[in-house]
């Protein structure tokens, strides 16, 4: 017999949400200030000219523009020109 009586859930049955973290706007998009570009844990992807990293880490679009992804000295990098 069960050791558990019927009840809602198993006790292994559970998940956290997901964050939907990610790219947003791709290379080549068109942004304007304050669109999201990047959400993200940490600085997988650092912040350059017309961006903004924000208190989570997630990349803001500061100026009007084309999203740019590159990479310097092994970092990558995105911007808005």
């Amino acid at each position: 017999m069960a050791h558990t009586k019927a009840q809602k859930t198993v006790r292994g049955n559970r998940d956290s949400q997901s964050k939907r973290l990610g790219v947003k706007v791709f290379g080549g998009s068109l942004v304007e200030p304050g669109y999201i570009i990047i959400r993200q844990r940490g600085t997988k992807i650092n912040a350059g000219p017309g961006t903004m990293l924000s208190r989570d880490f997630t990349i803001l679009a500061l100026k009007k523009g084309t999203v740019k992804f590159y990479t310097r000295r092994g970092e990558a990098f995105v911007s808005v020109i």
